[in-house]
């Protein structure tokens, strides 16, 4: 079933929910279709997986699918607006978010900025700055506005050379259904303009500043071979995340297929990771879930006695740091001072490790 939600700024999203378990929030970037994903040849095998265990949120941002076109805001902050407002519309309180190439972006940034609602961060094939951004090379920034340009003439044609291209890039070594598929979902999610104004907001996109900020777990997963996203800006996105995860993924295609050797890798280490999760969370009383997991690694070490000054030092931060770590969670909590804080703590399982 297809739902519809409006952002703050008043354009219309479409999301959609399948599965049966805890919540899982997807956001896609490029070119995505709630209808038509899940009879696409790209897809399905996603899906189908994502679903297993979850309840998977997913949603088409503003300018594609079945979400408000001709929007004139594309970039990251608007994004981010499209997936709180979806979020909201849910009623999920704390979720995972699973973010794709330019959507690991917006979920890394939503992450960062409410990080007492995202439990655990997944990013694939995602990156943290784009081509039209400082830092990157000439040559790089080039190939970016030359595809730019492509778009601008040759999207959604029935034939001609930009669909060829796309569609190599997309998938090198599925040439026939695919490259079909990738065609007709041209014509289908987003109008040449709007496509233009994506395109150009992804390599726009700069969320460096806001990377030191995410305290979610983090897994940071790359295909070696891919040609949309360089397998280095995985590698940088990850080294720019506290104590993030980096999984290589063997294989060629942007979005891995059935074929991929690289594919059942990755499931079996999205399997483990959100197990972890749910293992993590399942048996947290009431308002100790509202907590981030940074934020229960502190009261853990509240927990087992440590002071401001011991705690700063575990976990290389300032005291002042500490301290506003300690006044987030006792606020949370409702304990008044730090001994009551303990002994909360205590009675939910914290300071046994």
């Amino acid at each position: 079933m297809i739902n519809f939600c409006t952002t703050p700024d008043g354009v219309c999203i479409a999301y959609a929910t399948a599965g049966r378990g805890p919540p899982l929030l997807r956001v896609g970037g490029w070119m995505t279709h709630l209808e038509r994903d899940w009879d696409s040849p790209v897809w399905r095998h996603w899906l189908r997986e994502l679903t297993r265990d979850h309840t998977l949120g997913r949603f088409d941002i503003r300018g594609s699918g079945l979400s408000d076109h001709q929007v004139p805001g594309q970039g990251v902050e608007a994004w981010v607006q499209d997936l709180e407002a979806v979020a909201n519309a849910l009623g999920w309180r704390r979720f995972p978010l699973f973010g794709i190439c330019q959507g690991g972006a917006v979920a890394a940034a939503y992450a960062a900025r409410y990080p007492e609602r995202v439990s655990h961060l997944i990013l694939y094939n995602a990156y943290s700055n784009g081509a039209y951004t400082a830092g990157v090379s000439k040559d790089k920034a080039d190939e970016a506005r030359a595809l730019e340009r492509l778009i601008d003439v040759g999207w959604g044609r029935r034939s001609g050379a930009f669909r060829e291209v796309f569609a190599r890039l997309m998938s090198p070594r599925e040439a026939g259904e695919q490259v079909t598929w990738w065609e007709q979902l041209q014509r289908l999610t987003a109008e040449p303009d709007d496509a233009v104004r994506l395109w150009r907001g992804f390599h726009e996109l700069d969320i460096r500043s806001q990377l030191q900020r995410i305290e979610a777990p983090t897994l940071v997963a790359h295909v070696k071979g891919d040609r949309m996203v360089p397998f280095e800006a995985g590698r940088s996105l990850a080294a720019q995340i506290h104590g993030a995860r980096f999984l290589p993924l063997d294989g060629e295609n942007h979005i891995l297929q059935l074929s991929d050797s690289g594919w059942p890798v990755l499931v079996a280490e999205l399997r483990q990771f959100l197990a972890g999760m749910s293992a993590e969370t399942s048996w947290l009383p009431p308002g100790f879930d509202a907590l981030t997991h940074r934020e229960r690694t502190m009261l853990d070490a509240i927990a087992r006695g440590l002071t401001n000054s011991e705690m700063a030092r575990e976990f290389s931060i300032a005291p002042k740091t500490v301290r506003n770590h300690v006044s987030n969670i006792g606020g949370k909590l409702a304990a008044s001072s730090r001994s009551e804080l303990i002994v909360k703590a205590r009675e939910a399982g914290f300071g046994h490790s």
